[in-house]
């Protein structure tokens, strides 16, 4: 019998991923991220809070409009989900501070993601950011 809470969990995450990160919803944002959610792994000069990641997913937006992740696998443990994806855009936009070059970009990560009562409170993550890049030049 599957686990409802676990599938409920992974299908948060993945509205995220797809609806959030690779579709710039920002109503759906706010409708999953906790306002007391804590990023345990912020990007440099981001706060680690819901604005902080709200400005790097809306930062990666702008400069990879056509951003968008593929979900190879998620697993689910009590309230914590880890998802290992594989990102994908094409740099049209200024990021960090450089022009774009009009580069396709592919970079993986895995991230954990706490999720209660229908929202995201808590994120650690690990994304390959030195071959992400490497390919900006």
């Amino acid at each position: 019998m599957p686990d409802s809470d676990g599938d409920t969990a992974k299908a948060v995450v993945r509205r995220t991923t797809e609806q959030v990160q690779g579709g710039g919803d920002f109503t759906v944002f706010d409708e999953l991220f906790a306002d007391d959610y804590v990023d345990h792994t912020p990007q440099p000069g981001l706060t680690p809070d819901k604005s902080g990641t709200r400005l790097l997913y809306q930062s990666m937006r702008a400069a990879f409009q056509d951003f968008h992740a593929e979900i190879h696998w998620q697993s689910v443990d009590g309230d914590l989900v880890t998802t290992y994806k594989t990102y994908r855009g094409t740099r049209r936009g200024t990021f960090p501070g450089v022009e774009p070059t009009g580069r396709a970009v592919t970079f993986d990560t895995v991230d954990v993601m706490r999720v209660r009562g229908g929202r995201i409170v808590e994120h650690w993550g690990a994304a390959n950011l030195l071959s992400l890049m490497d390919q900006l030049g």
